[in-house]
């Protein structure tokens, strides 16, 4: 029987660090939907791909690969079998994302993709619509949130250990952008579900977060035993 947690929120809100720990701590199987969306971008990036060439997208959606694993335990993104974990990470794939997202087939197809992941197991799926678009009767809603400012200084953070060198301005400018982008969509906007139980992580550490959130979904757990 199918077990869903849906944790949305906006860019930089700490949704995948968030959703890999609980999944890690729980024995939930994690889905980064946000990795998908980025490997697409590499992938049009690569190949020349323009937001409104609709036949050259549905050629790509027909033929794309995307893999995760978990190796040595670092999970692993897998683009027609080739490690692009730190690429789509990088700023040319940050400065389009959003827009590769809002792109309906691209949104359809994903969406479909990750109904199909998710069907007879225990899952917890992080993105901008899983509660509202992707599983609107996800067993458990949270939406995170923390302010643009707190957002960019983790995103920094993030870059650094991963070797990307991005200024904190420009992190802060595409946050913001991203925000408002995400949350006027015509497909799929960001926004909270009526029955997401908003979390507003901006002063909370990650383990105040995880612990928050566990005791959630251990509630919901037990009210379905």
């Amino acid at each position: 029987m199918s077990f869903v947690v849906a944790i949305d929120g906006p860019a930089g809100s700490g949704k995948g660090t968030i959703t890999k720990i609980i999944a890690k701590n729980m024995g939930l199987v994690c889905v980064d939907t946000g990795a998908m969306y980025r490997s697409i971008t590499l992938y049009m990036i690569r190949n020349n791909i323009s937001l409104d060439d609709k036949e050259k997208i549905k050629v790509m959606l027909d033929n794309i690969n995307i893999e995760f694993e978990k190796v040595q335990d670092q999970d692993i993104v897998l683009l027609d079998g080739e490690n692009v974990t730190k690429e789509i990470r990088e700023k040319a794939v940050n400065d389009l994302v959003s827009q590769v997202s809002h792109v309906i087939e691209i949104r359809e197809n994903v969406t479909d993709l990750l109904r199909k992941i998710a069907d007879g197991k225990k899952i917890i799926m992080e993105g901008r619509d899983i509660g509202t678009n992707v599983f609107p009767n996800a067993d458990v809603k949270i939406y995170l949130d923390a302010t643009p400012e707190e957002r960019a200084k983790r995103r920094l953070k993030q870059n650094q250990e991963k070797g990307i060198d991005i200024p904190f301005e420009e992190i802060l400018s595409n946050i913001i952008f991203r925000d408002n982008n995400d949350k006027t969509s015509k497909v799929a906007p960001l926004k909270q579900a009526e029955d997401a139980i908003l979390v507003d992580s901006t002063n909370m550490t990650i383990p105040e977060v995880v612990e928050k959130i566990e005791m959630i979904i251990k509630d919901k757990m037990s009210q379905e035993v």
